[in-house]
């Protein structure tokens, strides 16, 4: 039998690490993961192994020669001019791969079964076969979804927690025909999980999943390898170990010396020619590799140390990893998480605070106290964007030299020379975290074109009217008033797409940044012209003569949060009588209890004014709460469907982009005017993607999350979007509310339930399971449908949270209240049968 295995890996997330090795070289119990995968290859009967190499090839070849001492014959193939993916290396490989073969990923820790793995493939006469793992953080891997035959049905490529549907994962081993790779260009890049599998299926090919239950560990980072270390000492994985057990736990190599006074805690693993001193303590869970010498006194926790490590006397080290020589002089403290890179020196008394990173061959002097990482600022973030931006705690986690760097960060990822605009609200936290952003991009030679103060949708529409290739705006974020909201926005005003976030990540964490010259420093230019730009938009697309000839009055709540009160401006051009409320700035934003006791008297003024409608505007003008002329507020719903039949009566036979947790109702409203209605991921991100994509949309948003024109620009609006319902109640002879009365009515109801993120997966693995196929839509969530057309429940993680949302849908309100009901107990039992001891 031949096996591919994939070795080619940088393993970026475990620098420094990996900065002179690559990732299938790394360590378990003092053995590369390739030398595992590679045992592992041999016991199943795979002796021809073909390894494709890219990273520092040459660590690979001469550990492991032509593979003699591990029973393979073992041949490399360099990708010496790019990488070309898990699928493209292995393409190029097809007239050495005439009959099934397998693929092995180089760089994870496992003991699967492939003999039985080979056996269902061949059973079911598949094309590709997945080995499978289930996992309780599913996350950062490939989410696969089967069907009861175990054939494949979707892939998400790392999905969010709103698109978890599945605890089973993508392990990357695959069982492969010959002809599979028919459908994969040459000498081109690309992913079995992005590319080859999706062709596959869409061919109409059987692929197939199978389910290990072996053990398995993809090792992305430093907390995974201290995992797979302790595991493997713990004997979760089926290793062939290469040292005695000198007592029960613990493993010593030849040539090993112990101090009789050293206090030993099962499990250990201590390499050969190792020199243990005395009274030193080596506490369960720790690694010691070949050749390393443990000075009187010292203590190690749980320590990852390789080979020839020097560790002075009475040092500390706790949960930390230590690459080759290391050396550690008198009472130095490493803490948790913390990773030192090979050839480093630490001088005495010398301390590395938690979770620091310290790049290869730097001397630490004595005494110093390390806590910021030697070439990355920090380490605490894992990511730096959730949808929608970079937010944070207010100068605690978005601090002065926080902003500076993620402007270096973003700057580093366009051209030299290039502009951006940069904007924020009228908050003294916004502008001190602009200015520091401001500071960051100039010095990567980025011209800034400074808004200054704006409303988001003013911010937005000048993206396509500048020469820019992108934007910032800054201001509080409307879902946590403690907490700071980065938005980076594309030369169309949209939020910038995944890719391009994953670059200034990279930047920002690898500290890959660009430093110009002083005399090539960006220059700032501030654009007055915002308003007007704006203006002739706003005024283009509405119906001059009916405003004109049908004055309203309109009451208008800013909620102190006003960050320039342009609308009654606007408005005023139209004849449109404005009454403004509590439009002064305030530096505290409103409570939501404040907020709702603002709503209520502004319906009183509504009231009493006899207005024709009142708006309280949120988030600097992007959404906006609407109440009638009785001073009731419309519930988001309401919302949805009154403002998709307002563009419906402008345009009939358009587009409408909904969230798909919104009712039916907005379904049954496109039916009169013959609009189509899209559905999509409840996200900013998603509504903004897909209304920009799809043809013909005239309107796309919801109550919650606000509305998005695309005639006026690609983001969401609540100046406009007023105007436009100004615009539509003057096409009626009727009240506001007795055009809402007339909406379709649908019982919708939201119900929010806890659920611990490792039983996510599993949790909708199991709803997929229980339902038939028929009944299911998964392509976002789980939606279930009912017995009739207007009866369904869409389970949807959320993406921040440990939570999981429940939407129910029906014309029927004891359906609606039954069905929540019973998932609501399933689930409860579910999560405290998982949870109890």
């Amino acid at each position: 039998m031949r096996a591919v295995l994939l070795a080619g890996g940088l393993g970026t997330r475990l620098r420094p690490l990996t900065c002179d090795r690559p990732k299938p070289m790394v360590p378990i119990l003092n053995r590369p993961i390739a030398a595992h995968i590679l045992q592992l290859l041999h016991r199943h009967g795979y002796q021809e192994i073909l390894a494709t190499l890219y990273y520092r090839p040459e660590t690979i070849q001469q550990y492991f020669q032509e593979g003699q001492d591990w029973g393979v014959d073992l041949r490399y193939i360099l990708e010496a001019d790019r990488p070309l993916g898990t699928a493209g290396s292995v393409k190029n490989l097809t007239s050495q791969l005439q009959e099934t073969f397998l693929v092995a990923s180089g760089d994870c820790l496992s003991d699967f079964d492939l003999t039985a793995a080979l056996a269902w493939h061949r059973q079911q006469q598949a094309i590709a076969t997945v080995i499978l793992a289930r996992v309780d953080q599913p996350l950062e891997f490939g989410c696969v979804v089967c069907d009861r035959q175990q054939r494949i049905i979707r892939l998400i490529e790392k999905p969010d927690a709103s698109e978890l549907i599945s605890d089973t994962v993508n392990s990357g081993f695959y069982i492969l025909e010959p002809e599979a790779l028919d459908y994969l260009p040459l000498d081109e890049p690309s992913d079995f999980a992005t590319h080859l599998l999706p062709r596959l299926l869409a061919a109409g090919e059987v692929v197939t999943g199978y389910v290990d239950q072996g053990y398995w560990c993809d090792i992305g980072n430093r907390q995974a390898y201290q995992r797979a270390q302790l595991d493997a000492l713990l004997g979760r994985v089926r290793l062939q170990a290469n040292q005695m057990e000198w007592r029960p736990g613990i493993y010593v190599g030849e040539g090993t010396t112990i101090a009789s006074s050293a206090q030993l805690e099962p499990p250990l693993w201590i390499g050969q020619h190792c020199y243990i001193g005395e009274e030193v303590q080596l506490k369960a869970g720790t690694v010691i590799g070949d050749e390393s010498r443990i000075e009187a006194g010292a203590c190690l926790d749980r320590a990852v140390v390789w080979n020839r490590v020097q560790i002075g006397q009475r040092s500390h080290l706790e949960g930390c990893v230590l690459a080759d020589g290391v050396r550690l002089e008198r009472h130095v403290q490493i803490h948790e998480g913390a990773v030192i890179g090979s050839g480093c020196r630490l001088q005495e008394e010398a301390q590395v605070q938690a979770e620091v990173r310290i790049w290869p061959r730097k001397q630490i002097e004595a005494g110093a106290i390390v806590n910021l990482n030697l070439i990355w600022a920090t380490s605490a973030r894992r990511r730096l964007f959730s949808d929608g931006g970079v937010r944070g705690i207010a100068n605690v986690d978005i601090t002065p030299e926080f902003a500076v760097k993620l402007g270096v960060a973003y700057g580093s990822t366009i051209p030299p020379g290039s502009s951006v605009t940069v904007s924020r609200d009228q908050r003294s936290i916004s502008q001190m975290v602009t200015r520091s952003l401001i500071a960051g991009l100039m010095s990567t030679g980025i011209t800034i074109r400074n808004l200054e103060a704006a409303a988001v949708p003013i911010a937005r529409s000048m993206l396509a009217r500048l020469p820019v290739v992108g934007g910032i705006h800054v201001r509080l974020d409307p879902l946590w008033p403690t907490h700071v909201l980065i938005e980076f926005l594309d030369r169309e005003g949209l939020t910038v797409d995944r890719a391009l976030e994953r670059r200034i990540e990279a930047a920002f964490f690898q500290e890959d940044l660009r430093r110009v010259p002083m005399q090539d420093l960006g220059t700032m230019i501030t654009v007055s012209e915002t308003l007007p730009l704006y203006r002739q938009l706003f005024c283009d697309r509405l119906d001059r003569d009916l405003l004109l000839r049908s004055p309203n009055r309109i009451v208008i709540d800013y909620a102190y949060s006003v960050s320039g009160a342009v609308l009654p401006l606007l408005l005023s051009e139209f004849g449109c009588d404005a009454v403004i409320l509590n439009a002064s700035l305030r530096q505290q934003p409103p409570t939501e209890n404040e907020r709702q006791s603002l709503l209520e008297q502004m319906g009183q003024v509504v009231s009493a004014i006899k207005a024709n409608c009142g708006v309280q505007v949120a988030a600097n003008g992007e959404r906006f709460t609407l109440v009638d002329e009785q001073g009731m507020a419309l519930d988001h719903e309401q919302l949805t469907v009154l403002m998709a039949e307002i563009c419906w009566l402008r345009r009939p036979g358009g587009t409408v982009v909904v969230p798909m947790t919104s009712s039916s109702a907005v379904d049954q409203t496109a039916w009169r005017y013959h609009g189509r209605v899209h559905r999509c991921r409840p996200t900013p991100t998603a509504l903004m993607a897909a209304c920009r994509n799809l043809p013909d949309v005239i309107l796309g948003g919801s109550g919650e999350l606000g509305f998005i024109f695309p005639e006026m620009h690609a983001g969401f609006d609540a100046i406009f979007g007023i105007a436009r319902l100004i615009e539509g109640l003057d096409r009626q002879s009727r009240s506001l509310s007795q055009w809402v009365e007339s909406l379709p009515s649908i019982a919708h109801r939201h119900l929010t339930l806890s659920c611990p993120r490792n039983l996510l997966g599993t949790l909708m693995r199991q709803l997929l399971e229980s339902h038939e196929p028929d009944r299911l839509n998964f392509q976002e969530g789980l939606r279930i449908q009912g017995d009739r057309g207007d009866q369904w429940l869409l389970v949807l993680p959320d993406a921040s949270y440990p939570l999981i949302h429940l939407y129910a849908n029906a014309q029927d309100h004891q359906w609606v209240e039954q069905t929540l009901g019973s998932y609501q107990q399933q689930i409860e039992q579910f999560v405290a049968t998982l949870q109890s001891p």
